[in-house]
């Protein structure tokens, strides 16, 4: 694993982590009082599947292969907050956008301008690696976005190629 994933992993990881420790120390009535009802931190996996820093930590090990060579930006976010970013690109060289979503449901890709990339690029929250090239202008922007009642992860790469 590269230093800039390394990175990214360990700062998702603390992110993560960060409202679960919030909520250790800020909850309980006083020195010595029991909180009758015990909360499991948000983040944390369930009987009913991963937690959201797991599902992270698998999105990100399916993009480990691509290298970072020609890297422009990179990323991992929940599916619910989806990706939006607005890189700076050179006018019309190409890039890739390589994006998977690991979860329940699907996502959708959108640029703008509407003419920078394919229009509406289903991403399947099942693993798998989707790409996409597109042409650089400025401003171009980005958008993932989770489909109604989709959950998981979306760690997504975009290189010049």
């Amino acid at each position: 694993m590269t230093s800039s994933r390394s990175r990214a992993l360990f700062t998702a990881c603390a992110a993560a982590a960060l409202p679960a420790l919030l909520v250790a120390c800020t909850s309980g009535g006083g020195a010595g009082a029991a909180d009758p009802t015990p909360s499991r931190p948000s983040g944390t996996a369930t009987a009913a599947g991963p937690s959201d820093a797991e599902l992270a930590e698998r999105a990100e090990a399916a993009l480990a292969g691509l290298g970072d060579e020609a890297l422009v930006e990179a990323g991992v976010e929940k599916v619910t907050d989806g990706v939006h970013t607005e890189p700076h690109l050179e006018d019309g060289k190409p890039y890739r956008i390589t994006l998977v979503c690991v979860g329940e449901g699907s996502a959708q890709l959108a640029f703008r301008p509407a003419g920078s990339g394919r229009k509406g690029v289903a991403v399947p929250c099942d693993g798998a690696l989707v790409h996409q090239r597109v042409t650089g202008a400025e401003p171009l922007r980005i958008d993932v976005d989770g489909s109604e009642g989709a959950t998981g992860a979306i760690a997504w790469q975009l290189d010049r190629v």
